[in-house]
């Protein structure tokens, strides 16, 4: 077996991980392995990435659900118009992009090199925002905040969107939203972003069905093994400590973003 493929499924596995520790970060994982070890087109790679991440996602949230750690109303409300936005981004904005947007000198900008050059900058802001320690400053700020439905309705439109766009779960723009605007602690606010990641990835996931031809053998190999990873993320968030977690995840992802850039440019 080739290497890219052993490496690609192995990276199944840890995105899968990743999503059972910090409740987000899956998509910023396989987007990558899709299209550089499995050499799949942005396209169709986010389209996978979508489907892998909103299954993960959906099995991993029935051990938060027998935990009761998740808030219903703000995944009614997040879920509702994010999904709307992810689906329509998929069925129909995607084809409305150019094959080929701009030329800068000897550099072509494709499709795809749009869409993953879009990808690195969107998941190099998070990076900075995962090392950042912003969660304890908005403690203070989240007590004395009310419900804000309409900001939560507006947000989930905005993060349907970029998940439409580049097949990302959102979790790392999810999470923060949460925690201001719903009030959630960040336990419940990781489990609550689980069980939107799935809704309005799966939803968005029906945009392609009907756009593309899908190899289900080799989608539901790749998702099996990243469901094995979520569980074993979550036995070992039990024993570390979240917070150092996610500031050493922001540090690779930055480097994956970095990474992502000097392909696609050189």
């Amino acid at each position: 077996m080739d290497i890219n493929i052993i490496l690609g499924y192995v990276g199944a596995l840890f995105v899968g991980i990743t999503l059972g520790l910090i409740g987000s970060g899956g998509s910023i994982l396989s987007l990558p392995i899709f299209v550089y070890l499995f050499g799949l087109n942005p396209v169709i790679a986010s389209a996978y990435s979508l489907f892998t991440v909103g299954l993960t996602s959906l099995i991993g949230s029935i051990k938060n659900i027998k935990l009761k750690l998740i808030d219903i109303n703000t995944v009614v409300y997040f879920s509702f118009s994010a999904a709307i936005s992810v689906y329509l981004t998929r069925k129909y904005l995607i084809d409305l992009i150019p094959d080929e947007i701009a030329t800068i000198g000897s550099l072509i900008i494709t499709k795809e090199k749009f869409l993953m050059l879009f990808f690195s900058i969107l998941i190099y802001f998070a990076g900075i925002a995962m090392i950042k320690k912003r969660m304890n400053k908005s403690q203070s700020q989240r007590r004395k905040s009310k419900y804000d439905k309409g900001l939560i309705l507006l947000e989930g439109t905005l993060v349907g969107f970029v998940t439409g766009l580049v097949g990302a779960g959102g979790g790392f723009i999810i999470i923060p939203v949460l925690v201001l605007f719903s009030k959630l602690n960040m336990k419940n606010a990781i489990a609550t972003s689980l069980v939107i990641i799935s809704i309005k990835s799966l939803i968005g996931f029906i945009g392609d069905i009907e756009n593309h031809v899908i190899d289900w053998v080799f989608l539901l190999k790749f998702s099996l093994i990243s469901i094995i990873g979520i569980y074993l993320g979550q036995a070992i968030g039990l024993k570390i400590d979240g917070s150092k977690l996610k500031k050493s995840f922001g540090y690779f992802i930055i480097i994956v973003a970095s990474c992502v850039i000097i392909l696609e440019i050189y």
